[in-house]
């Protein structure tokens, strides 16, 4: 007599299950006491492997802004990837050398990364091959930081007006990243040379470029012009690329800029 009762109750757990294991633009992808949010491209059948953008937030922003940043979702499904927004533990993230430096060595953000990247693959038909790691600000901070420590599972690497702090790497792991970087050419906040914060010292866009350029035996730098920036692109004899651009403005990062950069990247065939 107990049969249907028991079959309801039953139903009803696994629909509360699926609903918790469910999220995406509007619910939290949860990785322990962290999360992150992603949006499909619009009309994805479900089951297609995409290429995915990671974008990591500034100061004090969210991975929920990001996600629901309409210039961002526009040229993600202008080019068909998957857009992750990812989320600091604190006000922002956990780099070597920053103000949020828990001396740890940036473990707990590759933990996390490592973990989002895991988590987002199981859950969702993505490209492990073709997956874009971007940021602007404190997240082109990270961007960096995760190119210098965590090539090996990006096709490439989107900073926006952020860099290393000091002191920057003595050396990078290999293999040799993708990087396409993107600055105002009067930022104040993040100045190209760097400046002093919280008792803390940003490091030099100029600096970091020649420490990549070495360790990636990167050809003398080509000067191009694209739409109103001034962009120095090199590569090397694999055909890797470590781009540069920049544009007339202060601290502010362009959601169409992540579009430029893909292309670039296809262009190279990195992606």
């Amino acid at each position: 007599m107990l049969r249907w009762p028991v079959l309801i109750l039953s139903a009803l757990i696994s629909l509360t299950s699926n609903a918790a294991q469910a999220c995406g633009t509007e619910s939290k992808c949860r990785i322990g006491d962290r999360h992150y949010y992603i949006a499909m491209p619009p009309g994805h059948d479900g089951k297609t492997p995409v290429p995915a953008a990671i974008f990591a937030h500034g100061l004090q922003g969210t991975a929920l802004g990001s996600i629901r940043n309409p210039r961002l979702r526009a040229v993600a499904q202008q080019h068909g990837f998957a857009l992750i927004g990812i989320k600091s533990r604190g006000d922002s993230w956990n780099t070597p050398g920053s103000p949020f430096d828990t001396r740890d060595g940036g473990r707990d953000e590759l933990n996390y990364i490592d973990a989002v990247l895991a988590d987002a693959a199981k859950r969702f038909p993505l490209q492990t091959d073709r997956i874009v790691m971007s940021g602007a600000s404190a997240g082109g901070m990270l961007t960096w930081f995760l190119a210098c420590e965590r090539s090996a599972v990006f096709a490439g690497f989107v900073p926006m007006s952020g860099t290393f702090w000091d002191p920057l790497p003595r050396r990078c792991t290999k293999p040799v990243a993708n990087i396409v970087h993107f600055h105002g050419d009067n930022d104040r906040t993040v100045p190209l040379q760097g400046r002093a914060v919280a008792g803390k010292q940003q490091g030099s866009v100029t600096e970091a470029f020649d420490l990549y350029t070495r360790f990636g035996n990167f050809r003398r730098p080509k000067q191009t012009q694209v739409e109103d920036m001034t962009c120095q692109t090199r590569a090397n004899r694999r055909s890797n690329i470590l781009n540069f651009c920049l544009y007339p403005g202060r601290h502010s990062f362009r959601s169409a800029n992540l579009g430029i950069a893909w292309q670039m990247l296809r262009a190279a065939g990195q992606l």
